[in-house]
């Protein structure tokens, strides 16, 4: 049995699949296969481990039904066709819990810097502005004590969450589909409909999946409903606010400032006016980018090539009705 991967991985992941006897071929050009190659060479092999920004898409199943496996190594599917996958028989499986912590802490780092404006003052010492000591320049806003308003309370919510409300004592309300009782046991978490949530927040931070119904959740009509101090904060899907959107509220003084680690579209213009307003952080989505996380990723992929090549129900599959096939 062999296996693609689409990028470079850390070695623990390809040393287990190694390990329990299957053969690994990884595409380590530094640049994205085209669909054309990634079809070429996934022809070859019985499983592939790819990342989300692949184009697995209805063409590209077909012309690969044979798979035994996909492997994500990411926590999000949005780029996967599911349901075509399941269709033909072929599990599909995904990394969650791993890299909970390490998005939580990006989230949390955001919220900071956000809050005291300090991507804006370290370009000021780099464009040698550091001068004159002006008493009420450029001033950030502080948190303690204010209200974290969570969009999907999943288990990186929840950790950010934590984080918010030991360091500063924040009040914690959320807006589920489903209410996470759980959570509201363990933070004191308060569900409340999705135009409380954005009334009450003075940080609005999403962990939310990308779905047909999130996209484009969070529009000038949302971003008006919020606080002028409000503080919004995406680590989640950069296509679920809007980006024009958002520099609107930030400029017009409709909402504070934003920390933004997927952006809409990704990657962002180095053009974008977002890059240049004293109350905007933005990371070039480096929320699972810890040698921790990475290698759990790699580690929990593994896992699930192996069990999918050994006939075995795959870990963290993510549509177990494929099984019904």
């Amino acid at each position: 049995m062999n296996v693609f991967v689409s990028r470079l991985i850390p070695e623990a992941g390809i040393s287990k699949m190694e390990e329990a006897g299957i053969k690994v071929t990884v595409w380590k050009e530094d640049r994205p296969l085209t669909s054309e190659e990634l079809i070429h060479h996934v022809q070859q092999h019985d499983a592939l481990l790819c990342m989300n920004r692949e184009k697995i898409d209805k063409a590209f199943l077909n012309a690969c039904p044979h798979l035994k496996v996909i492997a994500l190594y990411s926590v999000g599917y949005d780029s996967m066709d599911v349901a075509e996958a399941t269709r033909l028989g072929i599990p599909m499986s995904n990394t969650p819990d791993v890299l909970s912590d390490a998005t939580a802490d990006i989230a949390f780092t955001l919220l900071l810097a956000v809050s005291r404006k300090a991507f804006f003052h370290h370009r000021r010492i780099l464009n040698d502005e550091w001068d004159f000591f002006r008493p009420t320049a450029n001033l950030g806003i502080e948190l303690k004590n204010k209200t974290l308003g969570i969009f999907g309370l999943g288990r990186i919510g929840l950790e950010m969450a934590k984080r918010c409300r030991g360091a500063y004592n924040m009040q914690v309300i959320y807006h589920n589909r489903n209410r996470n009782q759980e959570a509201e046991k363990e933070i004191d978490a308060r569900y409340v409909s999705f135009d409380e949530l954005l009334e009450q927040s003075d940080v609005l931070s999403l962990h939310t999946a990308l779905t047909p119904e999130t996209k484009d959740r969070f529009t000038l009509n949302e971003f008006r409903k919020m606080r002028s101090k409000a503080i919004f904060i995406n680590t989640a899907r950069g296509a679920i606010h809007r980006e024009e959107d958002l520099l609107k509220a930030i400029l017009d003084g409709i909402i504070w400032g934003a920390g933004l680690d997927v952006t809409n579209p990704e990657p962002m213009s180095p053009d974008s006016p977002l890059l240049r307003l004293p109350s905007v952080c933005v990371t070039p989505h480096i929320g699972s980018a810890t040698e921790e996380a990475r290698t759990g990723m790699a580690l929990v992929a593994a896992e699930n090539i192996i069990a999918g090549l050994r006939g075995e129900r795959l870990p963290n599959v993510i549509d177990p009705s494929v099984y019904d096939k």
